[in-house]
């Protein structure tokens, strides 16, 4: 079998390569830096690099502006048609060609290896166990409670509820818990993406949503996704919640959540699952206007027993970010500053079949 050319291997990779001249400018770009960048070789090529993509960061630039220099940096902002993104950038000289160089992109959240991801699971399959431990004590306990009820004064009864109620509130921690530590995701599916959102916000709203606008801008030529759904619906039900519960604790004037659909292509078009590419062109956001999640906490809100709830747990988003990805998507959010708006986003694949739909 004859080996694949230089541009083959450029061609097949599933990181952006673009190679630009001494003045910065774009030469020639291969395939996945296409649908990063949204825009065809032949329009981008002779534009500097910086126009297509936006670099707010001075060291960024400063190494870009140097046709010599060399950089390797993680997790850095940079914008693509007003839209703002964490990627990995790489910078490479070409020592037979000075001036030249070769800049790789990537988006910095598939940084998930599968090493991770196995520690990860690890560290919520402990729990998981001891969940399972606590809950035969936990029945004992919820029993003799019930028991102990029926033979105290009715002055006394509302301790055994307290107890009882205590006992039913742990549980459904553990059954959280259970939830993350489960390593055999749902099968999947071809999925009605509209009537999943409709589903979960009529969940939402039967829970009590008053004073709140829901607002619906749907994409309807979007075809199924892949997905189960059931899970898909308790992922949207978490963040719909968690936007009520943000707008409900500040007392927000005009709050309002609004869920959208699109298609889209660029950063979120794929992803690395079990060592292979998945394209992820179908977006789902969930936006609020509320005050936003604690800066100190926005790293890591996807990880367990994290919260700012003062009676939060801090399980819902984490079990969120594992069920999005045991259907082979992805979540991430972000602050908009400016407008004064929350946004989670969830890219997730088209149901095989409906690829070209």
């Amino acid at each position: 079998m004859r080996r694949p050319d230089p541009a083959s291997q450029l061609g097949g990779l599933i990181f952006a390569a673009v190679l630009i001249d001494d003045r910065g400018r774009i030469a020639e770009l291969n395939y996945a830096a296409e649908m990063l960048l949204g825009k065809s070789e032949k329009r981008l090529a002779g534009r500097p690099l910086v126009e297509a993509v936006e670099f707010h960061d001075d060291r960024v630039l400063d190494h870009l502006a140097r046709s010599d220099a060399s950089l390797v940096a993680r997790s850095i902002s940079a914008f693509v048609d007003g839209q703002e993104h964490r990627i990995n950038l790489t910078l490479s000289p070409l020592a037979a060609h000075p001036g030249w160089r070769v800049v790789t992109l990537s988006d910095s959240g598939r940084n998930d290896t599968s090493r991770e991801q196995e520690g990860e699971a690890a560290s919520l399959g402990a729990p998981a166990i001891l969940a399972h431990e606590i809950r035969n004590p936990l029945a004992a306990i919820r029993g003799a409670a019930q028991l102990a009820a029926r033979k105290l004064e009715p002055k006394d009864r509302g301790l055994a509820r307290v107890i009882t109620d205590e006992v039913d509130r742990i549980a459904r921690l553990i059954d959280r818990m259970q939830q993350l530590g489960r390593s055999t995701p749902e099968e999947l599916g071809p999925t009605n993406l509209h009537e999943a959102i409709r589903s979960a916000v009529a969940t939402v709203r039967a829970a009590g949503t008053e004073g709140i606008e829901i607002l619906e801008e749907f994409d309807p030529s979007l075809p199924p996704v892949l997905a189960n759904r059931d899970a898909l619906e308790q992922v949207l039900i978490n963040l719909v919640s968690n936007a009520r519960d943000a707008l409900n604790s500040a007392e927000v004037e005009a709050s309002q959540i609004v869920i959208r659909t699109r298609f889209v292509s660029g950063f979120a078009y794929s992803a690395l699952h079990f060592g292979r590419s998945v394209k992820l062109p179908i977006e789902i956001t969930v936006t609020d206007n509320g005050p936003g999640i604690d800066p100190a906490l926005r790293d890591h809100i996807f990880e367990p027993f994290v919260t700012s709830k003062k009676s939060g747990q801090g399980l819902g988003l984490a079990l969120v970010r594992k069920l999005v990805r045991d259907m082979q998507g992805r979540i991430g959010h972000e602050r908009d500053t400016r407008d004064g708006l929350t946004h989670f986003r969830i890219h997730m694949a088209v149901a095989k079949g409906d690829e070209a739909a």
